[in-house]
């Protein structure tokens, strides 16, 4: 997690925090919608499976591992499969099989409490849900959103605590609950891979904030 200034004094970030920035920007479509073909051949060809993507973790390790997989998940993919599971998994008749909600899994005896706050702190980052968007501001995608924003304020300490704040206080107590039971789901195919990746990553977040 850092950056750097450059000559005329502007904000430029480094490879790492580039590349958690996109990795944010990817979750973020991928629970938003099931992905189009276009994102599908762009996740295929963009490297992944060599530890693209800007960030380059650790050969072996979990994350790389991950990234390898849904790379190879998304080159065998059909959109239109994604998006019956998606659909399936994610929406339902009636009710979601899982549900991609914070307030579900930090608020389950009050979870209108959840939202409330959340909306408040991110009316106070000039922030709120684009006019027309159908989701609450605690979906997953919405919240790695905010990640992806936070990340390209920067590296100054307060940007930083910033994410650590907003991360412990809106992902990390139930990103992994959420992750292993897309994985374990029988109706996921594609799923499961962004699911693994997606608790790859945020197990890297989580530790790096752990240790900042």
């Amino acid at each position: 997690m850092n950056a750097k200034k450059e000559e005329d004094g502007a904000l430029r970030l480094d490879e790492a925090d580039a590349g958690r920035a996109e990795f944010y920007a990817l979750l973020a479509r991928l629970f938003y919608a099931a992905p189009d073909p276009a994102l599908l051949t762009a996740i295929a060809d963009a490297g992944m499976a060599d530890g693209g993507f800007a960030a380059r973790p650790t050969e072996g390790a979990p994350l790389a591992a991950s990234m390898r997989m849904l790379a190879a998940a998304s080159r065998a993919m059909d959109a239109e499969a994604a998006r019956d599971e998606y659909d399936s998994v994610f929406i339902g008749t009636g009710r979601a099989e899982i549900t991609p909600y914070a307030s579900y899994y930090l608020g389950r005896s009050a979870p209108e409490r959840v939202l409330v706050k959340l909306r408040a702190e991110l009316a106070a980052m000039g922030l709120g849900r684009k006019h027309g968007a159908l989701e609450p501001e605690d979906h997953l995608a919405a919240l790695c959103d905010v990640m992806r924003y936070l990340v390209l304020r920067g590296n100054q300490d307060v940007a930083l605590q910033q994410q650590k704040i907003f991360f412990n206080e809106y992902i990390a107590a139930w990103y992994a609950e959420f992750c292993v039971s897309v994985a374990a789901s029988s109706k996921t195919n594609f799923y499961k891979h962004v699911a693994t990746f997606t608790q790859a990553f945020l197990d890297v977040e989580a530790e790096a904030f752990e240790l900042s």
